[in-house]
């Protein structure tokens, strides 16, 4: 089950980038809350707090905002152009009553069959999207590899999930799979002899302008 975590927040009476980053000078961490036809509300929260909660698992959070209390879900993570630092944070109002859809981390754990027998790993994803109450949300999703052996592979649908815990995520995905390492060697030696494709001179693609707060 999910651990809470009560934030103190102060309301943010101006955004935009520029006060955004007068707000982290000061040891907090811009946010927003939205969700559950309310209007969002710009916050800030203690950083400190805030990331210790995460480094913890923690992804439910009481944000108190006054004497007003709302139960939330850490929805998402804007981080600086070094992946370092935390930078805002996008969180969703949410009822322990109802269901929802999240995305969370997948953990593999032992050794595969195969790899005693000149065989590798690899992961072809590492998140599901799952369903369920806030308060089932797991920390991660554990998957034992240890069965796997050469030319064996799991998808999202050989996935046992916890009770309360429903399968988003297609159930065809491909989640892990055991080769040879000699065949790994074989296609990384066939992509590296293919003649490069042909430059193609003309305009250059834009690039989608990302959003910073």
């Amino acid at each position: 089950m999910e651990k809470e975590l009560i934030l103190k927040a102060e309301i943010r009476e101006q955004t935009g980038s520029k006060y955004a980053a007068e707000v982290r000078k000061s040891g907090r961490i811009p946010a927003i809350i939205y969700g559950h036809k309310q209007e969002p509300v710009a916050i800030s929260l203690d950083a400190h707090s805030f990331i210790e909660g995460l480094h913890h698992g923690r992804r439910l959070m009481d944000v108190q905002i006054g004497k007003s209390k709302q139960k939330t879900l850490v929805k998402d993570l804007q981080y600086d152009h070094l992946g370092k630092d935390v930078i805002h944070v996008d969180m969703m109002r949410v009822d322990v009553t109802e269901n929802i859809k999240v995305t969370v981390s997948i953990e593999l754990k032992g050794t595969a069959k195969g790899a005693h027998e000149g065989g590798i790993v690899e992961e072809h994803t590492d998140h599901l999207e799952i369903e369920c109450r806030a308060t089932d949300i797991p920390e991660s999703v554990v998957i034992s590899v240890k069965e796997l052996d050469v030319g064996d592979a799991l998808h999202a649908s050989d996935i046992v999930l916890p009770e309360g815990v429903k399968l988003v995520s297609p159930p065809d995905t491909l989640i892990v799979a055991c080769r040879l390492v000699a065949e790994a060697k074989t296609t990384e030696e066939i992509e590296e002899q293919a003649p490069a494709a042909p430059e193609v001179i003309g305009e250059a693609k834009e690039e989608e302008p990302s959003e910073e707060e």
